[in-house]
């Protein structure tokens, strides 16, 4: 009988592998922005995708790398907060971004079938065994381990980007000499589209810490992040930008765009078969999305349950492939029952619910420059205490406009903001909860 290899021995993800991962982690292609039009005007659209990643990404992403460099560990982020706060903390962190991972994966099968609709109109009909496969087929994939996701992840991230690339070239070859880039500005814009805008954005720029749940699987963890995450980062921003700006250029009507999405771009500028590619890359984002999700969000139940906070049955490894298995299929099941919300209520109980754990993360941050000054950080932010703590304001103003925007919009959009508020709430009962049941809890 041949015993598993040890830990050190068995296959780990390296550079491109995890580019791919973090790029369907994070975005997935511009697929999600189609609403942004409709927010912002052709004046904003462009503004908000350059302001927002700036306030919003770059400290986070500065955050995630010298914190991951500090502690390059299963359970990324939950690891951290325990560390720095205590494990009551940790819990609300592993929650958190729980619950808005649930959230968030619910909404990528319904995309797939979506986009699946320009090739079968009838597809909506069969969205909910559609979207059952989606689900069970990658956790199948993320069963198998690391690696074959990674592999999978750069041939999705290759059908992704690959009719945009062409849908660029045809705009720019062809039409380059009608552009006109806009005068950016946010000048009547709406305080309640403004909020709703910043959401679109934020969600579709989420995820830099996610990434890090699984660095122990990770060959030369520190060094593969620092060049992975800057790279994808690059890639992402400069897709996103050139996808709006060509959709901007084409003269789409934004409520046909918001409804159709990216293929009627395509449609405009390439006829039915550069439609067709953009759908089938729509596809591909979807899935790749919801497994790359899937590998980070698995691993957090995984250390949650080692310290006590869920049943350690959760906690158990596949005897073959060393993976979370029994953690992937509680995923699974729950994200089974969360296919039927809508888009716009899903992005802002997502982004709401994240921005929560992203706080606790700039705190972390700050906590270890002030008790763990000597502690090693391959890679350190060159700011002092103060400096980071302005930086941390930066993504905190973003979304605390996007949540009052939230509630100030008309129509129903209070409602997923409310429900985001009392998810996070439920920390504190879940923690109460937990204490009531259990003997004492670990020490830190």
């Amino acid at each position: 009988m041949m015993l598993p290899a040890p830990p050190s021995a068995r296959k780990k993800l390296g550079i491109l592998p995890l580019i791919a991962i973090i790029f369907l982690t994070v975005s997935g292609g511009p697929y999600g922005l189609e609403p942004l039009l409709g927010y912002a005007g052709k004046n904003g659209a462009l503004l908000l995708l350059i302001i927002t990643p700036i306030l919003w990404d770059i400290p986070t992403i500065f955050t995630v790398l010298e914190l991951n460099s500090m502690m390059p560990v299963t359970g990324g982020y939950y690891q951290w907060v325990k560390k720095a706060l205590g494990l009551r903390w940790a819990l609300y962190e592993g929650w958190w971004t729980w619950l808005y991972t649930f959230v968030d994966l619910a909404i990528y099968p319904v995309l797939f079938t979506e986009y699946a609709a320009f090739f079968f109109p009838g597809a909506h009909a069969y969205k909910i065994p559609i979207c059952l496969f989606i689900i069970w087929s990658s956790a199948g994939l993320n069963i198998l381990g690391i690696v074959p996701v990674g592999k999978a992840s750069l041939f999705l991230s290759a059908l992704v980007l690959t009719p945009f690339i062409i849908l660029f070239y045809m705009a720019f070859g062809h039409h380059a000499g009608s552009f006109t880039f806009p005068h950016l500005s946010l000048k009547g814009i709406g305080f309640s589209s403004l909020g709703l805008g910043l959401y679109t954005v934020m969600w579709n720029f989420i995820g830099w810490d996610n990434v890090t749940t699984y660095a122990e699987e990770v060959n030369k963890p520190i060094r593969t992040y620092l060049i992975s995450i800057f790279t994808a980062f690059i890639l992402i921003f400069s897709v996103y930008f050139l996808a709006v700006f060509v959709a901007q250029q084409a003269g789409i009507n934004p409520a046909k765009l918001e409804k159709e999405g990216f293929p009627v771009v395509g449609l405009l500028i390439g006829g039915h078969w550069l439609g067709a590619l953009l759908s089938f890359g729509g596809m591909a984002s979807a899935l790749g999305l919801y497994s790359a999700v899937l590998l980070s969000v698995s691993r957090v139940p995984k250390v949650m349950a080692d310290d006590g906070l869920l049943p350690q049955k959760i906690n158990k490894l596949h005897p073959k492939y060393k993976t979370p298995y029994v953690s992937i299929l509680v995923c699974s099941v729950i994200i089974s029952f969360m296919i039927l919300w809508t888009f716009t209520d899903l992005l802002i109980i997502d982004v709401t619910l994240y921005g929560a754990a992203l706080f606790l993360e700039f705190v972390t941050l700050i906590i270890f420059r002030i008790k763990l000054p000597e502690m090693p950080r391959p890679f350190k932010i060159p700011l002092n205490i103060y400096g980071l703590g302005l930086m941390a304001l930066l993504p905190f103003s973003v979304y605390i406009t996007a949540l009052a925007g939230a509630f100030s919009a008309s129509g129903n959009t209070w409602q997923p903001a409310v429900f985001a508020i009392g998810a996070l709430l439920s920390g504190e009962a879940a923690w109460q909860i937990i204490r009531y049941a259990k003997k004492p809890l670990p020490a830190n």
